[in-house]
């Protein structure tokens, strides 16, 4: 993450700043004896200040009863949002016009407030992070480019007017202004004091894939959520002729986020609804309350009506008519539908047989004709699988009310009365055509909830298991884990087994995290969980616990002392050669580990991981980088040479 250097571009004292109460309340935060007391006192010296906090703590607060002190809603909110939400305030208040012509301040908070609250709800669906958290994150995620219009108002302008989709506005700022609005924005919010993994995350949001987080790792969803929510902002913002287009995205994102149509058109209506609420609080334009998302996205969706003129899709028609003057006759009604295969038999044996050759979408038969009748062509087509799909009309010139409830008892579709009527003909044509359509949809969709099945049955196993699986490392995970100690503690109690586990941490690893960022940290983790896996001996199993701690539980082979810990040291020293570059620096990375084995005092597999940990205490207690092993209540240094920690 590149930030930018505000002295260097002697910018310092021109960046948007915040005033008042909220300059205030950043100095105090900065002291780490301030109390929740005093940042009350600050806040309710100013009215709107403590009137939107309270409107923010009461928005996110899901219990009934209403929040009315700035204390409480202080608590609710946390110290950190409130900071993070006066100075948001106080710049919307500042800023509500400027200098630089091309830039619309207007329309600027208005996509940063839409952003504020997209994320703050999606916050609350995903869980990936405090939704307060997030509403102030949206709120200053492009505080940057308020920044550049305010410090360079004329060249800005030129700018955001010569931005092209093949000039990109972050292409053109670096080129002209030796920085760009995400680097001013990341610089910014680490002067106000934003914890770093939403500065990185914000820095990388427009382009989340150029991160470099690691796919699962809480900085990788939490830079994808502000992805989204910035197209939901852009959503909200769009002209009336950008809406499909807005739409198919938020729809992609829908699907992202695992919520089905319903769900996710009531999160976008629920965003709209805060978005006026909020606009009218702040004296930010927000465009009208638009129709339920979901209507918008069904409106949005093509449609294929099919054609009201029957001869659009081709068809298979067999006619059986024993009568050569009726035979012509039909045959020439027929033919006035161009695009149709049509068949001919004089009998329904003849008819069967033909039938079992080309399988006709219709048939039209005669109910009255020799060898076999047009009746019992019709049960017969009814006992096969492939013939209770056809639909047929029955030629009769018999209309007495029994006879015709025994042919629709074996199995016609419909009839039609000799003398043939044309028009009745046609009629009862164009319903088998729209007979024939709904099976081909039915047929469809029945392909396709086929392919969902099968679809489904390799999701559920995936989600077995992304369930039992770390992603970022791809070891097992603590649930996992905990699930194999459980098994094998039972069968060392059943077989009276040996049993042992160790407990591997990384030294100094929020020193990685803090001075290299979180990328640099998942680099350092994957590394680690490589290096176990090549010292692997047959039949243990390694898991990740979270964060930089590991487990392996030993549960086959040699599981006495004197073996755990030469296993134990392979492994440190195997890792301590290790060396990851930093910046074109090698830095050495080392572990501690605690062992314990199963004693006869142990009731329960918590009572092994206990006597784990304590010796992993004792090892980073002890200056880190070395095995220590539990035994009989004791912790026993395993480490002949004390090495560098």
């Amino acid at each position: 993450m590149k930030i930018a250097d505000v002295n260097q571009l002697k910018i310092s004292n021109l960046l948007p700043s915040p005033k008042g109460v909220a300059l205030a309340l950043l100095e105090a935060c900065r002291r780490e004896d301030v109390t929740m007391s005093e940042i009350a006192k600050l806040v309710q010296t100013d009215p709107a200040l403590s009137g939107r906090l309270l409107q923010k703590a009461n928005s996110a607060n899901q219990a009934t009863r209403t929040i009315t002190s700035v204390p409480e809603a202080i608590s609710r909110v946390g110290l950190s949002t409130v900071k993070q939400l006066a100075m948001g305030f106080s710049l919307i208040d500042q800023y509500h016009n400027g200098a630089c012509k091309q830039f619309d301040y207007q329309q600027f908070w208005s996509h940063s407030l839409l952003m504020a609250i997209a994320m703050q709800e999606l916050a609350r669906t995903t869980r990936i992070s405090a939704p307060d958290e997030m509403f102030a994150c949206g709120l200053m995620a492009h505080i940057g480019c308020l920044a550049l219009a305010t410090i360079y108002p004329d060249k800005y302008s030129d700018l955001l007017a010569a931005q092209s989709p093949d000039k990109p506005l972050v292409t053109l700022e670096q080129q002209h202004l030796k920085t760009d609005h995400n680097e001013l924005t990341a610089a910014m919010l680490i002067i106000f004091g934003v914890p770093h993994i939403f500065v990185e995350s914000i820095y990388y949001h427009e382009m989340p894939d150029e991160s470099g987080f690691s796919e699962g790792s809480r900085p990788f969803q939490i830079v994808h959520l502000l992805y989204w929510g910035n197209k939901s902002a852009d959503f909200g913002v769009s002209e009336e002729t950008q809406g499909n287009e807005r739409i198919s995205e938020l729809m992609l994102l829908g699907g992202k986020i695992g919520l089905d149509a319903e769900s996710f058109g009531t999160l976008i209506d629920q965003v709209m609804h805060e978005w006026q609420m909020w606009s009218k609080m702040l004296k930010i334009p927000a465009a009208e309350l638009p129709p339920p998302f979901l209507k918008m996205m069904n409106a949005a969706a093509p449609r294929q009506e099919p054609d009201a003129d029957c001869n659009t899709n081709p068809l298979r028609i067999l006619l059986v008519e024993d009568d050569p003057t009726s035979l012509v006759f039909l045959t020439g009604l027929l033919a006035d539908a161009p695009g149709h295969t049509l068949f001919t038999a004089s009998d329904g044996q003849q008819a069967l047989s033909l039938s079992m050759e080309i399988s006709p979408h219709i048939v039209i038969t005669d109910w009255m004709m020799p060898v076999v009748s047009g009746l019992e062509l019709t049960k017969s087509l009814r006992t096969t699988e492939w013939g209770q799909g056809i639909y047929i009309i029955m030629l009769t010139s018999v209309e007495d009310e029994e006879d015709v409830i025994k042919a629709f008892d074996a199995g016609v579709d419909d009839y039609v009365t000799k003398p043939v009527n044309i028009r009745a003909f046609r009629a009862r044509l164009r319903a088998a055509w729209h007979y024939r359509k709904l099976q081909e949809s039915w047929e469809h969709d029945r392909e396709q909830l086929k392919r969902f099945a099968a679809e489904l049955a390799v999701t559920n196993r995936k989600l077995e298991h992304y369930a039992s699986t770390d992603m970022l490392t791809e070891l097992p995970n603590r649930r996992a884990g905990m699930e194999v100690l459980t098994e094998a503690w039972s069968n060392a109690v059943r077989s009276k087994q040996l049993l042992a586990v160790m407990l591997v941490d990384i030294d100094h690893f929020k020193r990685i995290n803090d001075n290299y960022g979180h990328a640099v940290g998942d680099k350092v983790l994957k590394q680690i969980a490589a290096s176990m896996k090549d010292t692997a001996r047959k039949g243990d199993t390694f898991c990740r616990l979270g964060g930089e701690e590991f487990l392996i539980i030993c549960h086959q082979g040699n599981i006495d002392a004197k073996s755990m810990v030469l296993f134990a040291e392979r492994i440190r020293q195997h890792i301590n050669k290790q060396q990851i570059t930093i910046e074109e620096v090698p830095v050495k990375i080392s572990v501690s580990i605690g062992v314990a084995i199963k004693e006869a005092d142990m009731k329960e597999e918590s009572q092994l991981i206990n006597a784990a940990d304590k010796a992993l205490y004792a090892a980073k207690h002890a200056g880190r980088n070395r095995v220590f092993l539990a035994l009989g209540g004791r912790f026993i240094s395993c480490t002949a040479n004390k090495p560098a920690s």
